[in-house]
């Protein structure tokens, strides 16, 4: 693609990043056929190839031209940077690069409204401090009736209290692990189950309660700098440990896995963590990566449940390690049924369900059915979002699918662990007989 910018303009290093994401595309329009919204909308603009020009026409104008348009925001916005269309596209476009600084080019030329900027400020410091969350959960839960719209559907029914956590300081081999934001307070089990099945392979996990959020939610929320300054954070906390001989840094969320892998890139300017930040991205692995090395045969369980796996978009497309966890599941003698449409999007798009409600509920439900086509008895994932934004349909019970693995092996499961949507599943299914 042909691009016009200035000598001036080129000095900008977002603008020499941007050029060169521009230059690789050659406008195929094969990146339309795999993208959520465009399928949904039918409109050029809500698809990859549109929005690139939108971005390309933007950059290119100066502060005082009146490219800037409500309407270009609103194609932006309504992109779930599922990153579907780079899975796609023939000449490797790194697009998400691109729409994060379009994105941040319209926060500077064009701020929002004191109402839009109001609810992207709350959703930045309510979801990253996992206490804080746990509250404002709690209250949610308490006074359910009163939460307006989108926020009352994707509220969860209280978490069950996991199982013991195994200390695992003891364990000859240490790894480290991202204990996230969000997930203390929705699904403690998660990374419960997740040591207690590294346990017997001799993996202790070494506490970094310094650690905090990865950092993705500021970012892609567009404040850029409060994102960067997040993974300095957790590399300051992290690399003593790695330096000390801890294997890997685990991630359970593959959206946080996938941010992880790329502080590398977002402070490659920092002349202070450019070194850091690689040899933490390099460290980072999904839990799934880390269980695939393993001897997987030699553990006994009892893997006698019909499942659907939904690949979270930032595991398939960010991360590429889509048909890992099936590999893993597979191996372990769990039957999985076949999803139809697997590459898309669930909705989720971490804040897009609250931001997007009404598009997000029509990809969850195009997802759902998809996952239910086959009639499991449970629906795993992968992801912290994409478990609660499925299980919010209160359909097919939807857990982490390490949680049911631990269950399998007979570890010592959480106590009483009903996921979200349970309680609907037996008349759901009922439903799914009849027609």
């Amino acid at each position: 693609m042909q691009t016009n910018f200035s000598d001036s303009q080129r000095q900008q290093p977002h603008i020499r990043q941007a050029e060169k994401v521009l230059r690789t595309c050659v406008h195929c329009g094969f990146c339309n056929a795999t993208c959520p919204t465009y399928q949904l909308l039918g409109d050029e603009r809500d698809g990859p190839r549109g929005r690139i020009y939108l971005m390309k026409e933007l950059l290119e104008s100066h502060d005082d031209d009146d490219q800037i348009t409500d309407e270009t925001r609103l194609h932006l916005d309504r992109c779930l940077t599922c990153r579907n269309c780079e899975t796609t596209c023939p000449s490797g476009v790194e697009y998400h690069k691109l729409l994060d600084i379009g994105r941040a080019e319209i926060e500077r030329r064009a701020p929002r409204s004191m109402a839009d900027k109001a609810l992207r400020f709350s959703l930045r410091k309510a979801l990253v401090e996992p206490a804080r969350f746990k509250s404002l959960l709690a209250m949610g839960q308490i006074f359910r009736p009163l939460v307006p719209g989108a926020l009352k559907d994707k509220m969860p029914a209280p978490a069950a209290t996991p199982g013991k956590r195994p200390d695992g300081r003891g364990q000859p081999r240490q790894m480290l692990i991202l204990e996230g934001c969000v997930q203390p307070g929705l699904s403690p089990n998660t990374n419960a189950a997740t040591a207690r099945v590294l346990e017997r392979f001799g993996i202790g996990l070494t506490p970094t309660p310094q650690a905090g959020c990865c950092g993705a939610i500021d970012y892609h929320l567009s404040a850029l700098e409060a994102g960067r300054e997040r993974a300095r954070r957790n590399i300051d906390a992290w690399l003593p440990h790695l330096e000390a001989g801890c294997e890997a840094i685990i991630q359970t969320a593959s959206g946080c896995g996938a941010f992880v892998k790329e502080y590398a890139e977002i402070l490659a300017d920092d002349p202070h963590y450019a070194d850091k930040a690689r040899q933490v991205s390099e460290a980072t692995l999904d839990l799934v990566e880390v269980l695939n090395r393993e001897a997987l045969d030699s553990l006994t369980l009892k893997a006698d449940q019909r499942l659907a796996f939904h690949c979270p978009c930032t595991l398939q497309h960010a991360q590429q390690l889509g048909g890992a966890v099936e590999q893993v599941l597979g191996r372990l003698g769990f039957e999985l049924t076949p999803i139809q449409d697997a590459h898309l999007c669930c909705g989720s798009a971490g804040t897009y369900s609250i931001t997007q409600p009404k598009l997000s509920k029509q990809l969850r439900d195009n997802k759902m059915a998809a996952l239910e086509a086959g009639r499991p008895e449970v629906i795993v994932t992968a992801n912290i979002g994409c478990q609660t934004h499925l299980a919010s349909a209160r359909r097919t019970p939807v857990r982490h699918w390490i949680e049911v693995v631990d269950e399998a092996l007979n570890s010592e499961p959480g106590v009483g662990i009903q996921p979200a949507g349970a309680g609907a599943t037996g008349r759901h299914r009922a439903q799914l007989d009849k027609e």
